[in-house]
């Protein structure tokens, strides 16, 4: 396995730490927007929110969960943590993909709450049930970035069985 240098892996771990920490922070807000929509009696305060939202979602929560997708990619296939030998990147893995996906499914929703938003006033009684979905989304979501966080920081041990293949029973020493 060819390791990146120290310049390029130290950038792409920049890249990949800005880009996931950035998509969190964003998707804090987009949850604070939801519930200020859900539970606001402002309409003016309601119709701002769910534009924002839109503008937020396709705009930053979007860019930045593909590039926090491939830069981490990237970051484990230049180094000794690998794609596939360690549970917690592979499950770092899965969380991601996976979230990047769904936001994209989530995203669908929210245009059409800010469509509707942008051309009349939403009702407290107005598709609530839609509204209560996107903060339960939303908060979900900031749970599974709050997981992927964990798992960089902690690292738990496991080493897959192509992991132990690949480096013939030995675990091989990480630089962080």
């Amino acid at each position: 396995m060819k390791l990146m240098a120290p310049g390029p892996r130290k950038l792409a771990l920049t890249i990949h730490v800005a880009s996931s920490v950035g998509w969190l922070g964003a998707v804090a807000s987009f949850l604070l927007l939801a519930a200020t929509g859900l539970t606001s009696t402002n309409p003016q305060q309601v119709r701002a929110a769910y534009l924002a939202m839109d503008l937020i979602g396709w705009s930053i929560i979007f860019p930045l969960s593909l590039a926090s997708l491939i830069s981490g990619i990237i970051q484990a296939l230049g180094t000794v943590w690998g794609l596939f030998r360690h549970y917690w990147v592979l499950i770092k893995l899965i969380i991601t993909t996976l979230a990047t996906a769904l936001l994209l499914l989530h995203l669908q929703p929210v245009s059409h709450m800010a469509g509707i938003a942008s051309v009349s006033d939403l009702s407290a009684t107005d598709m609530t049930g839609m509204r209560a979905q996107l903060i339960a989304d939303a908060a979900a979501a900031v749970l599974a970035l709050l997981v992927t966080t964990v798992l960089s920081l902690y690292k738990p041990r496991g080493i897959t069985k192509y992991g132990r293949t690949r480096a013939g029973g030995q675990q091989p020493v990480p630089h962080s």
